[in-house]
């Protein structure tokens, strides 16, 4: 376990703060007048996924969590919880609570390889591709002159979720995703 001081608490770094694993989702170092330097973070709860914000004066550490990771599939969501398999054991099946897990688990289908993040053998948070692809399952077809809007529209994609889209996207359309954002990237192959 690496001590970390206060300036090395960044992004995509996972920490123990008081006992318990943590994500830093962001981090902005600033001095305010005279005072000295602090460290603004967002922190998400790696077993709840709750965001807090803490701040981390000069002279504070913290050490760097001890997690392992391990490769799984997704299974399904039913009931508040989302499913999943471990790659090469079937047989070791857990799950999430949906709340926790369900930015990510819009934009995976049935049987997609994911990175679960595990602390002391438990599952903590599942980690996903930045981007995805996905096909496009009800897109409404767009007007001639129907651009006051900006020439988007929102398409429903296999697995539920809703994004914004270009006007020359169809029903059978294949899309790339951009996961961080849920932002559409680009049309990977037409229907």
């Amino acid at each position: 376990m690496a001590v970390l001081s206060y300036n090395e608490i960044l992004p995509k770094t996972i920490i123990t703060y008081n006992g318990e694993p943590y994500e830093v989702l962001s981090s902005h170092i600033f001095r305010m007048q005279m005072r000295k330097p602090v460290n603004q973070t967002k922190l998400r709860h790696l077993f709840s996924g709750k965001v807090t914000e803490i701040s981390f004066h000069q002279n504070e550490t913290v050490t760097e969590a001890e997690v392992d990771r391990i490769q799984a599939r997704y299974l399904y969501s039913n009931r508040g919880e989302s499913w999943f398999a471990e790659e090469g054991n079937p047989k070791n099946r857990f799950s999430f609570p949906e709340e926790s897990v369900h930015d990510q688990v819009q934009w995976l289908a049935p049987n997609t390889l994911v990175e679960v993040l595990t602390h002391e053998e438990k599952p903590m948070t599942i980690k996903i591709p930045v981007k995805v692809e996905l096909a496009v399952k009800d897109a409404p077809l767009a007007v001639k002159g129907n651009t006051v809007s900006g020439g988007s529209k929102i398409a429903v994609l296999t697995t539920g979720a809703k994004v914004n889209v270009p006007l020359f996207i169809n029903t059978g359309d294949i899309i790339r995703i951009n996961t961080d954002s849920g932002e559409y990237t680009e049309r990977v192959e037409k229907a």
